[in-house]
């Protein structure tokens, strides 16, 4: 059986600033970007037109973007809507001049592109409609709503399941992982639509099964290890789980990874969110749950941890006797 890292016995929790300034130099210029030009929402979330179209031959999605873009709609999402003949436009026109929102403008803009990539003949409009931004709007407060609640869950599980500190430790950690990725998303300028919010969700869940592993593990050698620093505690429970998560994690960043490259427009923002939300869920439950947790139990000791925090240092080597200076100094 394959076994990565089997006796691995790294320092991760002396390393642990070097990892806040790590991602701290990462975090600030994505969340001061943020700040000047805010995210590159969707028309999912700001309103638009969606546009069903059945053509008469499979369509090339390349192609149809392209003419899009010609015609001033830019970043369009093309989506195949039952048959392969069949697809889905949801766009908004960019045109000077032009209302975004005008429904009829951007019908126009969209027909005169698949009438020049696909032939006047060949294609016919199913159905039109608007998304206000009303709607947009409700879809963006229910994706952050989805995002908070999940905190409250994972914390009141934790501390059911472990202590009330385990729970906040790792709601800290995700919480690092969402504004992490968050200002991923802004450094990329990628658009934030409802797939986009989908891959950070599953990013959460990822990284707080990591996170509940080391954990779990954490709370067995508690019990088990009663002479150590709760210190070497946290590292043996890295170490011991490192096998699992390079394992897991190196096949989930492949597949990814291979997403993000080969699987086109609609896929590849998911991908892309995803593999990055993967790499630094990783980092997180190692150099943000574990230190944070450590920092907790010494300013809230529980039950299992107050044993192994007043083990924390190593007694001091005796001083050498008079009689051994005596001798030194003949």
């Amino acid at each position: 059986m394959l076994r990565l890292f089997a006796h691995a016995n790294y320092d991760f929790i002396r390393v642990r600033r070097y990892a806040y300034a790590v991602t701290a130099l990462f975090m600030l210029p994505g969340l001061l970007l943020l700040l000047v030009r805010g995210l590159n929402y969707s028309i999912e979330f700001t309103g638009g037109t969606l546009i069903q179209v059945q053509s008469k031959r499979p369509v090339d999605v390349a192609a149809v973007r392209s003419g899009l873009d010609r015609e001033g709609i830019h970043g369009a999402e093309i989506q195949n809507f039952g048959t392969a003949n069949e697809f889905v436009v949801r766009a908004r026109v960019a045109k000077p001049g032009t209302d975004a929102n005008d429904t009829q403008a951007t019908a126009n803009a969209v027909h005169q592109a698949l009438a020049t990539v696909l032939g006047p003949d060949n294609f016919t409009i199913l159905r039109t409609e608007a998304v206000g931004p009303k709607v947009g709007g409700e879809l963006r407060t229910k994706a952050f709503l989805a995002i908070f609640l999940s905190f409250f869950a994972v914390l009141a599980y934790l501390a059911f399941r472990f202590e009330w500190r385990f729970g906040l430790a790792a709601v800290i950690a995700t919480a690092h992982d969402i504004v992490t990725t968050i200002a991923f998303i802004a450094m990329l300028h990628l658009e934030v639509s409802l797939t986009v919010v989908a891959a950070v969700l599953s990013m959460v869940g990822y990284s707080l099964n990591d996170t509940i592993i080391i954990f779990d593990r954490v709370r067995e050698n508690l019990k088990k290890h009663k002479k150590e620093s709760f210190e070497q505690i946290l590292n043996r429970s890295i170490n011991e789980t490192l096998p699992r998560s390079v394992l897991t994690h190196g096949t989930t960043l492949s597949s990814l990874l291979a997403l993000t490259i080969f699987g086109g427009e609609v896929i590849r923002p998911f991908a892309l969110v995803m593999f990055f939300g993967v790499f630094t869920g990783t980092f997180s439950s190692i150099y943000i749950a574990s230190p944070v947790l450590m920092a907790i139990e010494k300013r809230w000791p529980g039950q299992l941890a107050r044993g192994h925090l007043t083990s924390a240092a190593p007694p001091p080597a005796p001083a050498p006797s008079a009689s051994r200076k005596t001798a030194q100094v003949g």
